[in-house]
């Protein structure tokens, strides 16, 4: 079996040509192709998030077992945003927007949110043009396929303003054209990754190709646009202490050196890429390469931070989303101006059916994984949003406290569903507040949420607590 590690990009140029059909839609950039200005505003954003303790690790859940991922992150991306992987819901430390009120906890935050929009932007024009380069390959008779690192043929490119790159010209490209490509590289979020490879006690090893210590695993990453371009930014703190070695095996890869892996998905057989990263390169992830595909991290010797933007599905993942499903569920629920009681404008059977679906819809998978059935569905508090929320601890409050407030609103539209639900009696003094769970499981609250604290053996029915 083939186990053949590529692992300069100087050599990528001379992979046979099946292999370079293979991975055709994996572009990489050397850090001296983006600006010096972007670069030092980036790389200062990464270090004050980090002195500002901002980089959590997550627990998450694979195959039903529960894991901190070795890899600290934070989230950054447009207010209101959700990103959902591995069953554990991250909520958006909200860059500067217009229109949007964000008060955060220190200049240095802003500056650090505003120099991640920045490089968002760059990354965004970078992908349209790589994309259009793909596309314009892929409709001409050209025997010899794009390689890995090959400047593509740029067609004409219509380019948002605010772009660093002097070679980023504006010109025009027809309208439904533009908008394809728009929609698949307008990143909405970034997960932000920090990793001190020497500060980890063990790090499993890449099982396919030899390829050495792994930081992530085999995966593709989850809950995207369908076709999106991924974009990751990396920087390594390297080092007189941690410079490449010059006594590596030359079949495989520096280990001293952060790599990307890449593989095609489900398949050992074709040879597996090792790409080294330095300070300040890039690569994207074009088109359906993230589904065809799996890629890894492969760690070195110093630590390492990386932007990865990506265009997130976040079709039921805002709090445009749960608001408006709450409100849907809620319009058979009215207050009594006087006494400011609350009653049912209806108790048809219908009626009542569709508030209870609404309410449960975002915290189906909650129920799945609980296996409890419709009667106890009831007594489950808010999962997807709520708890998942108030389990990550405080880290929010390390940025800004932007979430605090929706956040409110939604534990609010969540108590008068469960009056509703609850037989319409007079239940609210009942229904505990989010703050009594947390300090039941205070300990827990500090980390992630914690699938496994969600069994029925741990929850009195509401009204008990």
């Amino acid at each position: 079996m083939p186990s053949t590690v590529v692992s300069s990009s100087s050599v990528l140029l001379e992979l046979p040509g099946f292999q370079k059909t293979k991975y055709s839609k994996l572009i990489f950039k050397k850090s001296d192709t983006v600006p010096e200005e972007l670069h030092q505003i980036v790389q200062e954003g990464f270090l004050t998030l980090r002195k500002h303790n901002c980089f959590f690790q997550d627990l998450v859940r694979i195959k039903g077992k529960d894991f901190f991922t070795p890899v600290s992150r934070i989230l950054i991306g447009n207010p209101g945003c959700t990103y959902k992987y591995l069953n554990t819901r991250l909520f958006t430390v909200p860059w500067p927007t217009d229109g949007c009120e964000i008060k955060y906890c220190s200049p240095q935050i802003y500056d650090a949110c505003k120099a991640l929009i920045k490089l968002n932007d760059y990354l965004h024009i970078e992908a349209v043009k790589s994309l259009q380069g793909q596309n314009l390959l892929d409709t001409e008779d050209i025997k010899d396929p794009t390689v890995i690192g090959r400047e593509p043929s740029v067609a004409p490119l219509l380019m948002e303003k605010g772009s660093f790159s002097k070679d980023q010209s504006s010109c025009y490209v027809p309208e439904d054209d533009y908008t394809s490509l728009n929609n698949r590289t307008s990143y909405n979020l970034t997960l932000l990754n920090y990793m001190d490879p020497l500060q980890m006690p063990y790090l499993k090893q890449e099982p396919y190709f030899g390829m050495g210590n792994m930081a992530v695993s085999w995966h593709h990453d989850e809950n995207l646009v369908e076709r999106s371009t991924v974009a990751v930014y990396s920087y390594s703190c390297e080092g007189s202490s941690t410079e490449e070695t010059s006594d590596w095996n030359l079949k495989g890869r520096d280990p001293a050196v952060w790599h990307v892996g890449l593989k095609v998905a489900w398949d050992i057989e074709t040879p597996g890429l090792a790409i080294p990263l330095h300070q300040g390169d890039f690569y994207l992830m074009l088109d359906d390469l993230n589904m065809t595909h799996q890629h890894c991290v492969l760690a070195g010797f110093s630590p390492r931070f990386s932007s990865t933007h990506r265009v997130a599905d976040c079709s039921r993942g805002t709090l445009e989303y749960i608001f408006g499903q709450c409100e849907l569920a809620l319009r058979n629920l009215q207050t009594d101006s006087d006494s400011m009681t609350v009653s049912l404008k209806s108790l048809e059977t219908a009626v009542v059916k569709q508030v209870e679906e609404i309410h449960n819809e975002v915290r189906r998978r909650a129920l799945e994984m609980l296996e409890l059935d419709s009667e106890r569905c009831s007594l489950v508090v808010e999962f997807e949003w709520l708890r998942q929320f108030w389990f990550q601890g405080k880290r929010y409050l390390k940025c800004t406290d932007w979430w605090l407030k929706p956040m409110a609103k939604l534990e609010e539209f969540w108590r008068k569903m469960e009056i509703m639900l609850c037989g319409f009696k007079e239940e609210e003094k009942s229904i505990p507040k989010f703050l009594i769970l947390l300090i039941a499981i205070a300990p827990v609250s500090q980390q992630s949420v914690m699938p496994q604290e969600f069994k029925p053996s741990v929850f009195k029915p509401l009204g008990s607590v």
